[in-house]
This record gives C-alpha cells, sequence and structure tokens, in this order.
C-alpha cells in the first residue's frame, strides 16, 4: 500500500533456540529485554544486612540515642543526636532502595520508582521536623500515651491557640510526614517483590545468612508497623504479595531468595504484631489513645505510660 511505511518484522526464532542478544519485544509499558525472563538473582546479603543495620540503629536508636546521650551535648534549643541519626536515614535508605531496584533481575517501572524515592525524601524529610519537637518534649515531661490537648504541659497554654500549634505539628509528624514516607517505601518493596520470581525450584532456598537476618529484619517491621501506626498500609502490602505468589505459582513461578526473604519477614512481622496486640488488650490507659476496630498501641506510648523515668527540664535549660 503506497504511502504506509512499512514495519520490520520481530525476529522469528524457533522453540527452544537461542534467543538473539539484546532482543526486545513489546510489552505494556515499553520494550522489555528477553533477559528478563530468564535471569535470576543471587541472593542480596550485603544490601539485606546493610538495610536491617541502618534501620536499627539510625531509625530505631534515634530516639534511643536522644535519651541517653548528656543533655548537655545536645541542648533542648539544639539539633539531637537523634536527629543526625534521622538526617543519615533519610540519606542512605533512598540509595540502598536505588541499589536494590538496580540488582532486580525484572525491568521495574523507573518512573514510578524515582516519584516514590522523591515522596519518600520528603515525608521522612517532614517527619524529621516533627519528631524532632515531639522527642524533645518529653524533657518537659511530655507523655505520648496521652494526646495532644490531654498532655499537662500542653493543655495549659496560653493564649489556647498554641495549642493548635502543637495539634499541627503532631499531624505532620503522625500523619502526613508517616503517609509520605511509609506508602513510597512499601511501595518500593511491592515493586521489588514483583521481580523476586523464577521458574527453577533450586533458587527458591535461602541461605543461612538469610535466615539470621530474617529475625532482626522482622523486628524491626513490627516497631515500623506499630510505632508508625501503618497496619493498614502493611497488611494490603502484604495482602498483594500473598495474591501474587498465588498467581505466578499457577504460571509455575516460585519465589526466589530475595522474595522469600522479604515474604518470611512480613509474615512474622505480622505473628509479632499479633503477640503485642494480645499483651496490650486489657490496657484501659493505651485503650483511651487508640480507640476504634484496630487497636495497635505505639511501643514509645507504652514506654512513656509503663517504663520512662524521665524527669522533667531542670528550670536552668
Amino acid at each position: 500500500m503506497q504511502g504506509t511505511a512499512r514495519r520490520r518484522p520481530f525476529p522469528v526464532v524457533a522453540p527452544g533456540a537461542p534467543q538473539p542478544a539484546g532482543t526486545l519485544y513489546p510489552g505494556r509499558h515499553g520494550a522489555v529485554k528477553n533477559e528478563d525472563t530468564f535471569k535470576t538473582s543471587p541472593f542480596h546479603l550485603d544490601l539485606w544486612f546493610y538495610f536491617t543495620l541502618q534501620n536499627w540503629v539510625l531509625d530505631f536508636g534515634r530516639p534511643i540515642a536522644m535519651i541517653i546521650l548528656p543533655l548537655e551535648w545536645f541542648p533542648l534549643n539544639k539539633p539531637s543526636a537523634g536527629d543526625y541519626f534521622h538526617m543519615a536515614y533519610n540519606v542512605i535508605t533512598p540509595f540502598l532502595l536505588l541499589k536494590l531496584i538496580e540488582r532486580s533481575p525484572k525491568t521495574l517501572p523507573r518512573s514510578m520508582i524515582y516519584v516514590s524515592i522523591i515522596m519518600f525524601v520528603m515525608g521522612a524529610s517532614i517527619h524529621l521536623v516533627g519528631d524532632s519537637v515531639n522527642h524533645r518534649l518529653i524533657f518537659s515531661g511530655y507523655q505520648h500515651h496521652l494526646s495532644v490537648r490531654e498532655n499537662p504541659i500542653i493543655k495549659n497554654l496560653k493564649p489556647e491557640t498554641l495549642i493548635d500549634s502543637f495539634e499541627l505539628l503532631y499531624y505532620y509528624d503522625e500523619y502526613l510526614g508517616h503517609s509520605m514516607w511509609y506508602i513510597p517505601f512499601f511501595l518500593i518493596l511491592f515493586i521489588y517483590f514483583t521481580g523476586c520470581f523464577t521458574p527453577v525450584e533450586e533458587e527458591s532456598r535461602m541461605p543461612v545468612a538469610a535466615l539470621l537476618l530474617m529475625g532482626p529484619s522482622s523486628l524491626y517491621y513490627w516497631y515500623l508497623v506499630t510505632e508508625g501506626q501503618i497496619f493498614i498500609l502493611y497488611i494490603f502490602t502484604f495482602f498483594a504479595m500473598m495474591a501474587l505468589v498465588m498467581h505466578q505459582k499457577r504460571k509455575g513461578l516460585v519465589l526466589d531468595s530475595n522474595g522469600l526473604f522479604l515474604f518470611y519477614s512480613f509474615i512474622i512481622t505480622l505473628v509479632l504484631i499479633a503477640l503485642w496486640v494480645v499483651w496490650l488488650w486489657n490496657d484501659k490507659i493505651l485503650r483511651k489513645k487508640y480507640p476504634g476496630v484496630i487497636y495497635i498501641p505505639e511501643p514509645w506510648a507504652f514506654y512513656t505510660l509503663h517504663m520512662s523515668n524521665l524527669h522533667t527540664a531542670k528550670e536552668s535549660l
């Protein structure tokens, strides 16, 4: 037909014959390399270890560092040690997430990854400011197991509009910051998880190092879900993983070692959350702060209620 450009046909290869290197096949989101169909990925011991280490030190450890280090080193009107931990976390974690995506044996949607990383950094940075002020208030007698307006050091503020400002700070810390931080984080993990399938049954095994890392990793996810109050986000991500596993199983695909590590970590996390809820089920004070159908107390609320021996800040500070 005149005026119609001739299309270059895709190479036809007999079944079982080796595919030409670099051959591209059309897909819904563009061309996909044929290597993606066959490449598998060994267990990323270095990345998972770095993830676990920096999560425990820079995230879980930041409020602990703020409390145990002498107050003279980090005055209340200056950033605390935990704030510097948080700054390091905001830089290192996006880098590790990008390196994890780079090692995926599948071609993943890069644009979504980059937008998610940007949102992650924004949310974690918002949380840095709010969390810094909220944790510094502990030294002045602020109690995390009470709401903002019920705290003795807050409800007597004059003028009362200052209480609204503290509630705004709490909103940025616990709601907006957490949403912009954790939604991209779990989305990136799930996107990576979609590429962790292989047709080779022998590759669906975890090395001993993975089994050793699974405990600390699961315990951190427990802390992340309970302290971040993101159980809904976590459980939907977990259900999506389960649905994907069942769907891929029908195609004869199984999880590789990295996928198994992530999937089993989420399962153990769910068990830990259930044990945590059962343990504190009859706590009337925490029940008052966390009403509603989903009752999952924050570890720091439990700490300030039952374990904290902090004193109010001295008048000289």
